[in-house]
């Protein structure tokens, strides 16, 4: 306890360039709880170092810089791995990496010091402190969820994925819910060197509490896995085609048809039992494949008798509007070469796929091409020949907790065609798939994740990994499909569940300082 007094006492008399730095460190610190890393307890020095950096901040200012420094330390090395797509084009776009890892930083950094910002003027030092933090931290959560189109990345649930036991909690919390119990907590040691309250009095609410609430989750979520079945949906063998093509090759005009040969002959490659429908990765298909009859009949020979060959391809066309228009798309193709089903991607990558703006910038978008994709009508449910209703997702769609089905026309699985070969052997793509676990649970449905080059896999509704096949690795994978779990609250609610959390934990907060005031 002398140690962890005097570590605190460091922290509260940190000022200017130290302050800075330990912020950035704590950040970084918080980074190494996701995956890939998955150094959960961190999430403790952490959280509990930055709610003592802003009890040292002489104005509430200096206390949004706290938070801000914090979130620069903590986006820059989560988000790095952004850099290693501005590097398969370098000569037009290496230029742009510090802008774009430090300026998102930046950006992204307002948020964190917002939330410091508001729980010093919330509450003084203490409980009340906590908890303000927590809601803050949640708030600021969601809104990254949709401000300027939405960047819900690394959501702070994401530090339970290899826990399953508690990862189960976010089926009744969402991952806003999850992420606010798991701030409380990992923010909360700070009270152990609180003064103005017993000694039992601190231990147990700056250790006590935390660890017994993650332990009556953990235990909780034992039992529903405990009572969790594996019944798989019968007549469907899923097989999922992971070429393992490098960007930097991928749009190669000279290589386009190899390409195409290679997730051919993964797709035709015999097995027992055999594949019902083959599923190929985002525009696995270098070709406007719904306008090209040659192509398509390809595609066609390998589908299965009675089954599709499903995949992402880029689709042209016009609107009423009368301009020509581009979408990043899915396409089910069946034996007779007919496009049996389409879905266009809406949530669409700025700078990756169009660049807001254009006219004033005067940049290019880093995929090929020099139009802009169009964004599509919203999530959906196809209805397959020989599968049941399926909420298609493109890329990154994947990661908007609530925003990943269609409203009133529940699926029963989700299917996620990506491309992650833009980022390499980086963290990226365990991120990437970590946040596909985290919507299976909140969904109760399986989702079915095709990547170019990893990682592929089958996760049920539980978030189990039930297939997998790694980054980097070419092949293919065979699995069934697991069936879909009754709608858990998160998926029955939505974000309702995140305001009612924050809303609870701010009056908590408040009403911590109304009692130390004497209102």
């Amino acid at each position: 306890m002398a140690v962890l007094r005097q570590w605190c006492e460091l922290l509260m008399t940190a000022e200017g360039l130290r302050s800075r730095g330990m912020a950035v460190f704590f950040g970084v610190l918080a980074t190494a709880a996701l995956p890939p890393l998955q150094l959960v307890p961190l999430l403790v020095p952490a959280l509990t170092g930055l709610i003592w950096l802003i009890g040292a901040a002489s104005s509430r200012r200096a206390a949004f810089a706290i938070g801000w420094w914090f979130g620069v330390g903590h986006f820059a090395s989560g988000l790095y791995w952004i850099s290693i797509a501005l590097l398969v084009d370098a000569a037009r776009f290496a230029w742009m990496i510090p802008f774009t890892v430090f300026g998102l930083s930046a950006f992204f950094a307002l948020f964190t010091g917002f939330a410091t910002w508001v729980a010093v003027v919330v509450s003084p030092p203490g409980v009340g402190r906590v908890l303000a933090l927590a809601a803050a931290w949640t708030f600021q959560e969601w809104l990254r969820s949709w401000l300027l189109t939405g960047f819900p990345w690394n959501l702070l649930a994401t530090v339970w994925v290899p826990v399953d036991s508690v990862l189960q909690s976010a089926a009744l919390f969402g991952p806003y819910g999850l992420g606010l119990l798991t701030v409380w907590a990992a923010a909360s040691p700070s009270l152990l060197t609180q003064p103005g309250i017993s000694s039992r009095w601190r231990i147990w609410l700056g250790t006590g509490l935390p660890v017994t609430l993650f332990l009556l989750l953990a235990i909780v979520g034992t039992i529903r896995l405990g009572n969790a079945d594996d019944n798989r949906v019968e007549g469907v063998r899923l097989r999922l085609v992971q070429p393992a093509i490098p960007q930097q090759l991928k749009w190669q005009d000279d290589m386009r048809e190899r390409h195409l040969a290679a997730h051919l002959a993964l797709s035709a490659t015999p097995a027992t039992p055999p594949p019902t429908h083959v599923i190929w990765s985002e525009t696995a298909v270098p070709f406007f494949l719904a306008s090209d009859t040659p192509a398509r009949e390809l595609v066609a020979s390998v589908a299965p008798e009675g089954g599709l060959v499903i995949t992402g391809a880029p689709r042209g066309g016009r609107e009423p509007d009368g301009l020509a228009h581009v979408w990043n798309s899915l396409l089910a193709i069946d034996r007779n070469a007919r496009v049996v089903g389409s879905y266009d991607k809406f949530h669409l990558v700025p700078f990756g796929e169009y660049v807001p703006f254009r006219g004033l910038i005067g940049l290019s978008k880093i995929t090929a091409g020099r139009v802009d994709f169009s964004s599509g009508p919203g999530p959906r449910t196809l209805q397959l020949p020989g599968l049941p209703p399926v909420s298609p997702l493109i890329c990154y769609e994947i990661i908007f907790p609530g925003d990943v089905v269609a409203a009133g026309d529940r699926p029963a699985w989700i299917l996620n065609l990506t491309n992650d070969g833009w980022f390499g052997h980086s963290a990226g793509p365990y991120q990437h798939f970590a946040a596909a676990r985290l919507r299976a649970v909140e969904e109760g449905l399986p989702v079915v994740r095709v990547a170019n080059t990893g990682i592929s896999g089958v996760i049920d509704g539980y978030g189990r990994v039930t297939a997998r096949l790694g980054l980097g690795v070419a092949g293919y994978l065979d699995a069934d499909l697991p069936i879909a779990l009754p709608a858990p609250m998160f998926a029955r609610f939505g974000n309702l569940l995140t305001a009612g959390f924050i809303l609870l934990a701010s009056g908590g907060a408040l009403f911590q300082y109304r009692r130390r005031v004497g209102i």
